[in-house]
């Protein structure tokens, strides 16, 4: 067992974690980097996540096969896994460690491999970068399934389910349920609420329901999942309908989409200062600061939204505080963008109608249909719907939420007048090019739907 100090341990690398690294190691700090799989160096966006997830969606677009487009995904994601490792391996002052990280103090950490312990770290700064997990729903017989998969394995496929069932209808499982259909699945999803997409503005929700129910994709909501059971090579759910009826399904595979949660069990935080909440995301602060006075939680793993994009602004965060003046923290992040790929792609930025009647806000609605927008003909993708709230008084845009093709472009456009405090005016009244989707803001904003509320 080796014993080793360092400026800088950095427990998992995601987004946020693997840029830090990089950024200290070229400061010329001395910065380890633990990753329990060789499989996960970049973390879960390149691995698991949204990389392989839109290399399928897209090469779909393209017309492959699933088998060849997995193919596909499986070099990609290769490809950027050791580009990952040797952003930091390369380093002069970096160190990339395999094993399991398991805090003994606030300063030191023991690293497993093969159950035994290899390395013992001892860290002068050491920041948290272990994501999240899926979370796997207590059903019996769930756990002794052979074709029960998260979306940690579904990315593993390289044979399309004929019929795939998805346990869970929010942002995750819709986005599965959309690309398999695509690719000719029968896909199932079932949830216990029947309240679909409950934090989305009602037309949108009822849009896109009838949109993936079209591409072949059924649901069944406000149902319990009695017990799951494998026979032969297929799994069977057992539920029972709202109305009390009772079907047996029969699953190639099925999908576990019911959320994820913070990545904290097993690494020895007790021995820690570091205070968990109730749901085991770590307690931070608004520097990203834990109840430790030299540990740091970056990403998924302190809780809230959870995309590479906001890990890595996690990083300048905590930039800000190492090697700036301190002044981004996460009170002044603002509103985050937000893209769910089901086809077309919603987008959405701020407040939705539902939340601003929820805050008793005053807002002018302003509302286009997709097929009203020329671009929208060329791509022979009518469907869809772009909503959007204005402030009356400062004529400042609230949120907006766009169900359309490419709107996951779009949207960052809006994301950038929100957050420079632009009036809706200006986007209005904007030269866009054309033909193109983000032309519609022209439209979309040129006149009121609705009078003032």
């Amino acid at each position: 067992m080796e014993k080793m100090s360092f400026k800088n341990i950095i427990v998992g690398f995601g987004k946020g974690g693997k840029t830090l690294a990089k950024f200290l190691a070229q400061k010329g700090e001395s910065v380890a980097v633990i990753e329990e799989s060789t499989r996960m160096y970049g973390g879960t966006c390149v691995n698991i996540g949204c990389i392989p997830s839109k290399s399928l969606i897209v090469n779909r677009q393209k017309g492959l096969k699933f088998s060849d487009a997995a193919r596909k995904k499986a070099d990609l994601t290769g490809k950027l896994r050791q580009k990952n490792y040797s952003m930091i391996a390369d380093e002069a002052t970096a160190t990339v460690l395999d094993g399991k990280a398991r805090f003994i103090s606030d300063t030191e950490i023991e690293i497993s491999a093969n159950d035994k312990v290899s390395w013992i770290l001892e860290g002068e700064r050491i920041f948290i970068n272990t994501g999240a997990k899926p979370i796997v729903p207590s059903i019996k017989g769930l756990s002794e399934s052979g074709n029960i998969v998260t979306s940690t394995e579904l990315m593993d496929l390289t044979v399309l389910p004929a019929t795939l069932v998805i346990i869970g209808s929010g942002y995750i499982g819709i986005e599965f349920a959309s690309m398999f259909a695509s690719y000719g699945s029968k896909v199932i999803v079932l949830n216990v609420s029947d309240n679909f997409l409950p934090h989305e503005d009602e037309d949108i929700a009822e849009r896109i329901k009838e949109d993936l129910e079209s591409a072949g994709v059924a649901f069944k909501l406000g149902v319990k999942i009695e017990q799951v059971s494998d026979r032969g090579d297929k799994t069977e759910i057992k539920i029972t309908e709202k109305d009390g009826k009772a079907v047996i399904l029969s699953a190639d595979k099925v999908l576990i989409a019911t959320g994820r949660k913070a990545n904290t069990e097993g690494l020895g935080l007790e021995n820690t200062s570091v205070t968990l909440n109730e749901r085991g995301e770590i307690i931070v602060n608004e520097k990203l600061e834990t109840t430790a006075p030299n540990i740091w939680a970056i990403g998924d793993v302190h809780g809230g939204l959870q995309f590479t994009y906001t890990s890595l602004d996690d990083f300048r965060i905590i930039q800000s505080q190492l090697y700036s003046d301190g002044a981004r923290t996460l009170n002044n992040r603002g509103s985050v963008p937000n893209s769910v790929f089901i086809t077309p792609t919603l987008s959405s930025i701020g407040l939705n109608e539902k939340a601003a009647k929820a805050a008793g806000l005053d807002y002018r609605l302003f509302k286009l249909e997709a097929a009203a927008i020329p671009k929208s003909a060329i791509l022979g993708q009518p469907k869809g719907l772009l909503k959007a709230l204005v402030d009356p008084e400062t004529q400042m845009i609230l949120g907006a939420a766009i169900y359309a093709e490419d709107s996951h472009e779009v949207i960052n456009l809006l994301s950038l007048a929100v957050k420079a405090k632009l009036p809706y005016t200006m986007v209005r009244d904007q030269i866009f090019t054309h033909p193109t989707m983000s032309e519609a803001l022209n439209d979309l904003f040129a006149a009121a739907n609705e009078a003032p509320k």
